[in-house]
């Protein structure tokens, strides 16, 4: 991972382009341990999970996780194999609990285990992610994603560990999380829809409304959101993908997601390319269908009575009435560029720091083109915004652009 993370590094040096690096931790994933070869339960049959280390079989299975067994109560389901397999609890002893098969298939060694009914007591970072974590700032990650985030203390305990060194995005994958989404997202950095294991712990049909719900509370927060699962899943062995996979794709544009993200497709599929070409193609003529037809776009948020928000609408009403070809926002913390984002205008944000690191982690907003700029003074600052703007042909000699900056300059 060290040397992947040299490479972008330097592909960022070489080409100038800011790059956002996002280190995605396993957090506390569940998994049965072995089992004999060839087993297949039946619906209706009763099996015994434990603790114990021995080869489990088609009536007792091993589960050596004691954070289950403590939380585990009559009528809780637990999903094996990313959902394929469903069972019931119907009974609780000392040592271990007894199943009933809902829906029965072949039972295979270590797969993982989803608990949709139960809210366990468990760090988001585990002894493993703890040590990856530290090499992962160490060598200056811009974003640490925590996985099966549950509540909003899952966050104040992270945050405790990596402080300020990297922002925090929430993987809402858990349905606890959906109960305590306002005080998560109002804790986190950013959001990501994780709808893999989301999608194993709801009903389908669920998750789209799920999504756009996360979407918007994220935008209403001034806070970046992913959309990411199962994008352009066939694209893992086709060089091209489904409609409804373009349509899915296409749909967390309409609904205002800042990012879309590539898994399994990018990691292990035979077309990683073509994946990358394919989902660009679709994300462009999304947003090209947003600027002809507006109202198919990201809905507009509620009016707040809060001065940056104000701001940030009012600069880019002013844009679009005087049709300005960007936004220009001067920032060292990123907070202009993230109420700037949020509106989910059709203006291009051109945004000026003097921080390299929020510069990386604001390639991921939405709408966002940062730029390093050491520049002191407002005058100084607004001649190289255009000179910038200029060299990379966002507008030409004549154009207007909006400035939004603080007065006097560099005071918030």
């Amino acid at each position: 991972q060290g040397s992947r993370i040299d490479a972008i590094r330097a592909m960022e040096a070489d080409t100038g382009m800011p790059t956002c690096i996002l280190a995605d931790f396993q957090g506390p994933k569940f998994r049965v341990g072995l089992v004999e070869d060839g087993v297949v339960v039946q619906a209706g049959s009763h099996i015994v999970f434990d603790m114990k280390t021995e080869t489990g079989n088609a009536t007792r299975v091993g589960l050596p996780h004691p954070e289950i067994f403590k939380a585990m109560y009559p009528g809780a389901r637990l999903l094996m194999d990313d959902g394929k397999l469903v069972f019931k609890v119907v009974k609780i002893d000392d040592a271990n609990f007894t199943v009933e098969v809902i829906v029965g298939g072949p039972l295979k060694s270590n797969k993982g285990v989803n608990l949709p009914d139960i809210i366990l007591d468990t760090n988001p970072l585990t002894e493993k992610d703890l040590n990856d974590l530290e090499f992962a700032l160490r060598k200056g990650v811009d974003w640490v994603a925590l996985s099966f985030v549950q509540r909003v203390n899952d966050i104040v305990a992270a945050r405790t560990i990596i402080g300020k060194q990297a922002a925090i995005m929430a993987k809402i994958e858990k349905p606890a999380a959906l109960d305590d989404l306002h005080n998560i997202v109002d804790a986190v950095d950013g959001v990501m829809v994780a709808r893999g294991d989301l999608g194993v712990e709801l009903a389908p049909e669920e998750v789209p409304g799920i999504q756009k719900e996360i979407i918007l509370k994220c935008r209403q927060a001034g806070k970046p959101v992913i959309v990411a699962t199962q994008m352009l899943e066939s694209m893992i062995e086709t060089p091209s993908p489904t409609r409804a996979e373009a349509s899915d794709v296409a749909t967390a544009v309409f609904d205002g997601a800042d990012a879309v993200m590539l898994s399994a497709e990018t990691a292990v599929g035979s077309y990683p390319l073509e994946t990358v070409n394919i989902m660009d193609r679709i994300i462009t003529s999304a947003e090209n269908h947003i600027k002809i037809h507006p109202g198919d776009g990201p809905q507009n948020l509620r009016s707040e009575n809060f001065i940056y928000n104000a701001v940030s609408r009012s600069a880019v009403s002013l844009a679009e009435s005087v049709n300005a070809k960007a936004v220009v926002a001067f920032t060292a913390s990123g907070n202009t560029a993230y109420r700037m984002s949020r509106e989910r205008s059709n203006l291009l944000l051109v945004v000026m720091t003097p921080e390299i690191k929020v510069k990386r982690k604001l390639s991921l907003l939405w709408g966002a083109c940062p730029f390093f700029s050491k520049v002191q003074g407002y005058e100084a600052a607004i001649q190289e915004a255009r000179e910038i703007i200029k060299i990379q042909k966002f507008a030409k000699e004549g154009d207007n652009i909006v400035v939004v900056a603080g007065m006097p300059f560099g005071i918030s």
